[in-house]
């Protein structure tokens, strides 16, 4: 053993090969390696872990928030202050900038990366041979050709290939989606067998739920199939959301606008008005300043947080701000089954004995529920096992041929042992099995190789005074079939009609498994070769991972507001399909488009793309497929939200515009890829947090809307001015004080708009929709005339009335910020009219953002540090009146505009 193997075997396949042939190819024996040789292979192959993610230094981040083109004209007004010595001007818009900034930074954060996460889902320490004897070892140590160990309760520390498997069962819904256990042995599969049917293969970070196991190291570390995994999240690009992209083509269309009027203005100026080239550089800069909406980025900022606060009250935590938006341009959710739309607690739904069909209420571990008569005349009525010796023989052997309890503790009912031997056990207490009766005296455990269990009992019945000893079997349906001989009644078994009863079942995405019995008087030992052809079979019980009760609603609910859900699975199509009709999402009758991993395989991109829309259910799906379906959908501007729970669900949630992850179920990979993570696990808060999108939407466009007459006043009255050859109503500092105070009062009041009527029974929005559409275009435009018409009235009117040019420029703005207060009430009703009294109602935070704007115009006009920083001056009783009387005037002609603009521009 000289030459170390390489770190993987994928081009091998070793699931398909046979173990002594996969022994040779990593230069390996059933004994292990050499210590000397672990080490000249580790040295080699590197550490058993995965790669370290790269992290942003955080002054990289900050910087990132600078980017903007908005930012970038306030960074060259700055500039021009400083080489002019406005030190004071200078440092008001320095302030601004670095506050825009800030903020930003504050509130976004920084998610932190999957890979880290990823990497806990590795063991800390292994059972490996070495030097020929078996010790613990650090997993981080482990190298292809280590032999490992594993047993009931071991987290897998490496990919392996199982050499020896002795009732192995694994737990890998986190890595596949299954609900229950995968059943492992040593045989090869097939070379094209997904992750999910490769029962010779134990995965990292995977747990043993019973059994033992041997197996060979074939990948370690990146190569392991989390690892891949890992590598998948890595290479997600994360995607601008349809508001940072809107808003980036926004900022850019200002900017160029900006510029010519900049250009324009400077030219008539200086060549027909003669100004100097201070006083040009000041309009420029006033114009400038007074064109860009600098509180525009704060202002969403805030929105987005404070919904981000909003739907933490409605239990979805939201890990990046943007995602509060995109989630009400949703078109598709795309939903993992297993603990996210079911329970993925497996429940026993059916029982069926050769006499009657039974159904079985209640969900889950709770065994709180009946067993009812499914059909005929007594339908619906409690199933009495008195009355129903083919249902007690049957419960009775569920229960008792198996290792499974359920227990109650402070957060709900759990299973200790097997998923679906738990189900049964709940059966059994819902139907009131005396199970406690009985007295177990030998066993026969399950193994894979005869798919059953057997267990020897003697049981207590009132009939007679010492207990009756039996044999009971559970297990699966075929091989109890091959055991039996006859009914419960002792007729002859009729296989071909359970065989009818099995498939029906099945296509039902039923679990099934049977139960069977025989007397064992004088009996005291048992073994396999007992069960042999002389079974009574008793019936068969259908058992599923059911759906969550509010799911269904929440599809419904999804549905009408134009969202289509589908379900990417790891389980089974018959499985899926059935899920799927019971939840809404596919029809309940006629056939169900629907794909497996194997078919989306041998499609191609553009194969699928053509029928990704059309398809609502994809079964046993891998990582890569999943990626796959999101990425198709997202080639036809489908904005795509994807939830999951399972660590192979983490790289398409990274890879969607939203990912949503389950914050009680979900792994720890998954919740930190995700931009939100449900706290409560309930898809019906997918449903409510899309709703809370739309609704913050709607409120950063009415911001929107309310905040760029602002600046379309303040821009119209410089450019007027310079024009009209007069002096500047307004300086570039007071231009920003009307900006942010206005920006940090009157539109973040908007933030808390409740919902429009219906807004979930619209259809979602176009990512191609902008922020501005051309009604609000136009109603900024008119509201810009409006209000910097009134303001240079007021500033012309006061400075012919007074003389006194500061009086003139603090009458100004106080006209603005009236005037904008009076427009932000036309703004809470944009599509309406807002003369109405629920104007003044509704939102109490107008009142109280309108109060402080008062205060703070109040400080603006009186404080004598004010008057100094922003050259205004105290104004009177006469001054107030006007401006307040005007504000009334641009709100009543607001409301004309928006009449006259519902009925010309659609």
């Amino acid at each position: 053993m000289t030459a170390a193997p390489p770190a993987v075997l994928d081009s091998d396949r070793p699931w398909a090969r046979p173990p002594e042939e996969v022994l040779r190819a990593v230069d390996s024996s059933a004994e292990g390696l050499a210590q000397a040789e672990v080490d000249t292979r580790l040295a080699q192959t590197g550490p058993n872990a995965l790669p370290a993610a790269a992290q942003k230094p955080w002054w990289r981040r900050l910087l990132t928030h600078f980017d903007d083109v908005l930012i970038y004209i306030l960074m060259a007004a700055a500039v021009l202050k400083a080489i002019s010595g406005d030190w004071v001007d200078f440092a008001v818009v320095a302030v601004v900038i670095l506050a825009t900034a800030l903020i930003g930074f504050i509130q976004e954060g920084r998610a932190a990366s999957a890979l880290a996460s990823l990497q806990s889902m590795q063991s800390l320490d292994a059972q490996a041979r070495r030097d020929g004897t078996w010790g613990v070892v650090d997993a981080a140590t482990l190298v292809p050709g280590d032999v490992v160990r594993v047993r009931s309760g071991d987290k897998v520390p490496a990919d392996l290939r199982l050499l020896v498997s002795a009732n192995l069962q694994v737990d890998e819904a986190a890595l596949t989606g299954e609900s229950v256990p995968a059943t492992k042995d040593v045989e090869a599969v097939s070379d094209d067998a997904g992750v999910g049917d490769r029962s010779s293969m134990v995965f990292s970070g995977t747990i043993v739920a019973t059994g033992t196991g041997e197996g060979v190291v074939v990948a370690t570390g990146a190569r392991t199939e989390i690892g891949r995994i890992s590598a998948l999240v890595s290479e997600q690009d994360q995607l601008d959301t349809p508001l940072t992209r809107q808003l980036a083509h926004l900022g850019k269309q200002l900017s160029i606008l900006i510029g010519l009027l900049a250009v324009v203005m400077l030219l008539i100026g200086r060549l027909i008005h003669d100004f100097a080239v201070d006083e040009l550089i000041s309009a420029a800069i006033g114009f400038a300043v007074a064109a860009v909406p600098e509180g525009l980025p704060a202002l969403v900022t805030i929105t987005l947080a404070l919904g981000v606060q909003q739907m933490a009250r409605r239990r979805a935590i939201t890990r990046k701000m943007s995602a509060v938006e995109t989630l009400g341009s949703v078109t598709t959710i795309c939903s993992d089954k297993t603990g996210t739309l079911t329970q993925n607690e497996m429940t026993a739904r059916t029982v069926v004995t050769a006499e009657r069909i039974y159904a079985v209420e209640g969900t889950g571990y709770d065994p709180a529920g009946r067993v009812h008569l499914e059909s005929g005349p007594d339908a619906g009525t409690t199933a009495e096992l008195a009355d129903h010796p083919d249902l007690a023989a049957l419960v009775l052997a569920a229960g008792v041929a198996n290792d499974a309890r359920v227990e109650e503790t402070p957060d709900g009912w759990r299973v200790v042992g097997q998923p679906t031997e738990g189900a049964l056990d709940v059966l059994a207490a819902k139907a009131g099995a005396p199970v406690d009766g009985v007295t177990r005296l030998a066993q026969v455990p399950f193994e894979s190789t005869h798919k059953f269990s057997a267990t020897l009992d003697d049981v207590a019945t009132e009939s007679s005074p010492s207990p009756v000893r039996v044999v009971h079997v559970l297990g699966a349906p075929d091989r109890l079939l091959d055991r039996s001989a006859t009914e419960r009644t002792g007729e002859p078994l009729d296989r071909a009609a359970w065989e009818e009863r099995i498939d029906a079942l099945s296509a039902q995405g039923l679990r099934v498994l049977a139960a069977a019995t025989r007397p064992a008087d004088g009996v005291t030992t048992l073994a396999l070769d007992d069960l042999d052809g002389d079974l009574a079979f008793l019936g068969l019980v259908g058992i599923v991972d059911p759906p969550r009760p509010e799911a269904t609603a929440a599809i419904a609910d999804a549905h009408s507001a134009g969202i289509r859900v589908k379900m990417i699975t790891g389980d089974h199509r018959g499985t899926a399909v059935a899920i799927s009709r019971e939840l809404g999402i596919a029809p309940p009758e006629g056939d169900v488009p629907a794909l497996t991993g194997a078919e989306l395989q041998a499609m191609s991109q553009d194969e699928l793309r053509r029928v990704v829309r059309d398809v609502d259910v994809y079964a046993r799906t891998s990582p890569e497929h999943k990626l796959r379906i999101v990425r198709a959908l997202q080639s036809h501007g489908e904005v795509v939200a994807m939830t999951g729970d399972g660590v192979n669900d983490a790289p398409s949630i990274t890879r969607a515009d939203v990912g949503v992850a389950m914050g009680i179920k979900g792994t720890e990979a998954t919740k930190e890829a995700a931009d939100i993570v449900l706290a409560d696990d309930n898809f019906a808060t997918i449903e409510r947090a899309v709703e809370e999108g739309r609704r913050i939407y709607d409120n950063i466009r009415k911001s929107v809307v309310f905040l760029l007459p602002t600046n379309g006043a303040q821009s119209l009255v410089i450019l007027v001015a310079v024009l009209l050859g007069l002096a500047l109503p307004l300086s570039p500092v007071q231009i920003l004080w009307v900006n942010l105070a206005t920006a940090v009062t009157l539109s973040l009041a908007l933030a808390g708009e409740p919902a429009e009527p219906g807004i979930m029974q619209r259809p979602p929005r176009s990512p191609k929709e902008q922020v501005l559409s051309p009604r609000s275009l136009a109603l900024v435009l008119w509201a810009s005339v409006l209000i910097g018409g009134a303001t240079l009235g007021v500033y012309l009117f006061e400075r012919a009335a007074t003389g006194n040019y500061a009086v003139a420029q603090t009458s100004a703005v106080t006209m603005l910020a009236l005037g904008q207060l009076a427009f932000l009430l036309s703004c809470r009703f944009l599509s309406t009219s807002a003369l109405t009294w629920r104007v003044f109602t509704g939102n109490p935070a107008i009142w109280i953002s309108a109060g402080i704007l008062i205060a703070l115009q109040l400080l603006f006009s009186y404080a004598p540090f004010m008057n100094s920083w922003f050259d205004s001056a105290p104004i009177g009783f006469y001054q107030w009146g006007l401006t307040f009387g005007l504000a009334i005037v641009v709100f009543l002609l607001s409301e004309a505009g928006k009449a006259v603009l519902r009925r010309v521009v659609r």
